[in-house]
């Protein structure tokens, strides 16, 4: 009965995501047969506590050791806690946190039990997206172009656009509306541009205790260091060619190029260096888009807006112009890449992480 209710017609699924910003888990409810989706009004973001927030730092960037129990344990409850409100549904979606990404050596990493979740809360779980991407050679991410994908159709666009997502860490989908699915060469390019927020956020939390820099205020009082800029953009992996992604803490060091600045100036200048690190990205895209909408927490900071409108050849805006919702966008699409998974259907392919062929990630957990 199961495997037959998940097989065929639209499907309710909820999806979870917890970001590199490590601000707390978006939980959110869509409709989808796998390649259409219809969004509902139901979702909750469950917000990590300081003292939570404090134990996942210290599980970033390891592999082993009692950090990532301690994580786990974080995690897990955080997002029983989130999910309890959608047992009405056929399917959570479960991407957990991911504390280490390193595709081109070790691997990557994201805690949360997914045989536990559905356990607990008797709703099949797809979990583990990305370790198969990753074992035939993908970067294991971004993993969202696929649904990107689908908000283009949904949207009805017609000629080339771009998806920005402004996280902890920056990623881009480069859509084309033309091609039928996403399996067709050149549907699809995406990649991670670069640091985004967690620079931002790192600085402010060591330097002021915030946890980010709201509203961009502080960087509106600051000046942008250009030589700093010019040596962060000396960096080779903007001039890797894509696919490609990057860890959390990759470009740990652009602290250490404003760590001289005033508290303003550093802070405006990491800014600058989230923006000009898209608009490096742009060189790689196949054609112009003609529009670019941009998620994620980033697109709350008007500063951080500014500097991509100004920086690039086309239009900005917050992905709410299109009738999208920027705050659940990534949640919405781990329960579309979830129902992709229960139906066998590939959820990357080369052109959004390098894999070597189109690929579905994902463990189907269900309860006993």
């Amino acid at each position: 009965m199961l495997k037959a209710k998940l097989s065929k017609g639209p499907i309710r699924v909820a999806g979870a995501m917890s970001g590199t910003s490590l601000d707390g888990v978006d939980v959110a409810v869509i409709e989808t047969d796998g390649v259409t989706f219809e969004a509902t009004d139901r979702h909750v973001f469950r917000p990590y506590t300081s003292e939570e927030q404090e134990i996942l730092r210290a599980g970033l960037g390891k592999w082993t050791g009692p950090e990532l129990d301690a994580a786990s344990e974080v995690v897990q409850a955080a997002h029983l806690e989130a999910f309890s409100a959608f047992t009405d549904c056929d399917l959570l979606g479960f991407h957990g946190q991911t504390l280490a990404h390193e595709p081109r050596r070790r691997g990557t990493l994201q805690v949360g039990d997914g045989v536990a979740l559905a356990e607990a809360l008797s709703v099949p779980t797809v979990w583990d997206f990305r370790s198969a991407d990753v074992q035939f050679g993908g970067e294991g991410a971004p993993l969202a172009p696929f649904f990107h994908f689908a908000c283009a159709k949904k949207i009805g666009a017609r000629e080339p656009l771009a998806f920005l997502n402004l996280g902890g860490v920056g990623n881009i989908t480069w859509v084309n509306p033309q091609a039928t699915s996403v399996e067709e060469k050149g549907s699809l390019l995406a990649f991670d541009t670069g640091p985004a927020n967690a620079p931002i956020n790192d600085f402010m939390l060591a330097q002021t205790g915030q946890p980010f820099d709201k509203d961009g205020l502080i960087a509106q009082q600051g000046e942008v260091e250009l030589g700093a800029l010019e040596l962060f953009l000396q960096e080779a992996y903007f001039t890797r060619l894509p696919p490609k992604s990057l860890d959390r803490n990759d470009f740990f060091e652009m602290i250490g190029l404003v760590s001289e600045l005033s508290i303003p100036d550093a802070v405006a200048t990491l800014t600058a260096m989230s923006a000009a690190a898209v608009a490096q990205g742009m060189d790689h895209c196949p054609e112009p888009p003609v529009k670019i909408l941009v998620t994620g927490g980033g697109r709350h900071n008007p500063v951080l807006m500014l500097m991509l409108s100004v920086s690039l050849d086309c239009s900005v805006a917050p992905i709410e112009e299109v009738g999208l919702n920027g705050d659940m966008l990534e949640a919405q699409a781990f329960a579309y890449l979830a129902a992709r998974v229960a139906r066998g259907m590939p959820t990357s392919s080369p052109s959004t992480t390098g894999v070597m062929a189109l690929v579905g990630g994902g463990t189907l957990s269900e309860p006993s």
